[in-house]
């Protein structure tokens, strides 16, 4: 468990953050300038904070009222950076074993075999950092952070600086390590797929302020009034039942609902997350027959919320909540109001390769 309360003044910046995480990925996510490098920064002991209370399993690292500061070396952190910041003479093996420098004998508890195999980057061991890709880099970065026996891994937006097939490339070896390592890692982000894919928890910061903090499903559908990449998004979870390799779908079951997806390369069973747009749901009075849309969820209006012109609707689809953004001259046709059942209606199109993936992250949906 790590717990952080921080207060500081920077300027004309303020931050005033305070939160707890515990095992798994917790994303601080929110628009550039929010706060979240520099709060990151803080739990590293990279930077001293006016005001500052940071504990990592019961033990004190930085409590301002106290006198207490630990250095950054002594915090057993493993911290990837936006770039690999590899060192450019040494060949990949030379730097992924550099973090076994800081790496107590006692706990070293994964091996040089044990983090290639895990990233797969065997085939990379011998080559210098100037002529592997941005993608390949952030692995042997990462590797090196994984070397270094930490009990908690600090990831500063560690896929910024890359394109988006680099990024497909390198998400996966990320959920390895919060599925297998179970090492603690806070996430550092402003792209919602990617926090929607791997975190846990998520801590939303605002101007330097917790704004809200709870799991992607809970958090998601109340991103407003923020850039149009963090527009609401609802976050479905369901168990994959079935392939129709010849219409090129798959299909998942939500509840007593049916799904039809993009294809996607997991074996029946799987537990699957689906992020949807809210202004990608459109709603319908009664069930309805013979459209291209091909999902249908049935649920109950809960909250409708004025947005300019247009409303955000909430519906409670079995348990699963789904969020859409309708015009405000349709809200009052349909005469939306709370306690009404109603049908949201999404296409398969839009559950693609970038919007659905593998969830093994416990129910998207707990407290």
């Amino acid at each position: 468990m790590i717990s952080v309360s921080v207060l500081h003044r920077q300027g004309e910046f303020a931050l005033d953050a305070s939160f707890e995480a515990d095992q798994g990925v917790t994303a601080l996510f929110g628009p550039s300038g929010s706060g979240k490098t520099t709060l990151v920064q803080m739990i590293a002991g990279l930077s001293r904070p006016d005001d500052a209370r940071i504990t990592f399993d019961n033990v004190v690292w930085n409590d301002t009222d106290s006198g207490i500061f630990v250095p950054s070396h002594k915090r057993r952190i493993g911290y990837v950076f936006q770039e690999g910041r590899l060192f450019p003479h040494l060949t990949a093996r030379q730097n992924l074993l550099y973090g076994r420098f800081f790496a107590p004998r006692g706990d070293r508890t994964m091996g040089e075999d044990e983090v290639v195999s895990l990233l797969g980057i065997g085939h990379l061991l011998d080559k210098r950092p100037s002529t592997l890709s941005g993608g390949e880099k952030q692995r042997v970065a990462i590797g090196r952070a994984l070397l270094s026996a930490p009990k908690l891994i600090l990831m500063d937006e560690p896929l910024s600086a890359l394109d988006r097939s680099r990024k497909q490339e390198i998400l996966p070896y990320i959920e390895r390590i919060r599925d297998h390592i179970k090492i603690p890692i806070v996430y550092v982000s402003h792209a919602i797929d990617e926090v929607a894919r791997l975190s846990n928890r998520v801590v939303l910061l605002e101007e330097g302020k917790v704004r809200a903090q709870g799991t992607p499903a809970q958090i998601f559908p109340e991103v407003d009034n923020l850039p149009e990449n963090m527009a609401p998004q609802s976050i479905i979870e369901g168990r994959l039942i079935g392939h129709e390799p010849y219409y090129g779908l798959s299909i998942a079951e939500v509840g007593s609902e049916i799904i039809t997806l993009q294809p996607v390369d997991l074996p029946d069973g799987t537990m699957v997350r689906m992020r949807i747009p809210a202004t990608d749901i459109i709603l319908a009075l009664e069930r309805p027959e013979n459209i291209s849309a091909l999902n249908h969820l049935a649920g109950e209006i809960t909250t409708i919320t004025s947005d300019g012109p247009h409303v955000l609707v909430s519906l409670d689809c079995g348990g699963q909540r789904l969020v859409t953004r309708i015009t405000l001259l349709s809200a009052e046709r349909l005469r939306l109001k709370p306690g009404l059942r109603v049908h949201a209606l999404f296409k398969a199109v839009t559950v693609d390769g970038g919007s659905l993936f593998h969830s093994s992250v416990g129910p998207a949906f707990s407290s």
